[in-house]
């Protein structure tokens, strides 16, 4: 890849992991966050409200699965490619970099299981956009399962904080040492606050009343 095309790509994997995967992890984290704060009924009616979007089929391919394909897979090789140096150069950026990139690739792996337990049964028939509070309800109650979610979502909010972060350097918006100390004091409350949020939710969903009639489907598609 010659280094105007890596330019342009490493530009564009930056911009589609601010605009429209941030925006779809911050609706993720609210729609999860109303099982915490409405319970069953407030998490299907968010769910019910998302899927009554006019096209949203469209709206998922191209603002969520195209650019979370491409942002993931080019993240990936970037992942690869770098040189991590925290050996040498121990201090806050370099680390910050560096769990960037691990972030990257748990984060992805961690997204596209999600999406299998949840989305992929949905469109293939095996649950219904009702049942995924009890699709939940099992994962949040399977102690292996919890704690992947744990750390997915750990993961999945620093990547997207710290991304923000370098987002705002590489592309001339935060300029000079200041500023970037300021916007690493703001992005790292966002991380804590969408962390918070996310175990949060994940928790509620653990409650008895998410607990739906066990099926073959449910059992299957969450493999407990």
């Amino acid at each position: 890849m010659n280094d105007r095309n890596s330019y342009f790509s490493r530009k564009l994997h930056s911009l589609l992991g601010v605009i429209p995967l941030g925006l779809f992890i911050v609706e993720h984290m609210l729609t999860n966050f109303s099982a915490y704060e409405g319970g069953p009924e407030g998490f299907k009616d968010s769910v019910a409200f998302l899927n009554g979007l006019p096209l949203v089929f469209f709206l998922e391919l191209f603002g969520i699965w195209l650019p979370l394909l491409f942002h993931g897979v080019y993240g990936l090789y970037v992942a690869y490619q770098s040189n991590l140096n925290t050996g040498r150069f121990q201090y806050g950026r370099n680390w910050a970099f560096t769990m960037q990139r691990i972030t990257g690739v748990i984060t992805f792996i961690f997204v596209v299981w999600h999406l299998y337990q949840t989305r992929y049964q949905v469109m293939v028939g095996n649950v219904t956009h009702e049942e995924l509070g009890g699709v939940m309800h099992d994962v949040a109650n399977s102690s292996f399962y919890l704690v992947l979610y744990i750390i997915g979502v750990i993961a999945a909010t620093f990547h997207f904080s710290n991304g923000m972060w370098a987002f705002l350097v590489s592309w001339g918006i935060t300029i000079g040492p200041r500023a970037q100390r300021i916007s690493s004091y703001i992005w790292m409350g966002v991380f804590v606050i969408c962390s918070v949020m996310f175990l949060m939710s994940l928790f509620a969903f653990r409650g008895d009343e998410f607990k739906e009639a066990a099926s073959t489907a449910l059992a299957w598609a969450n493999l407990v």
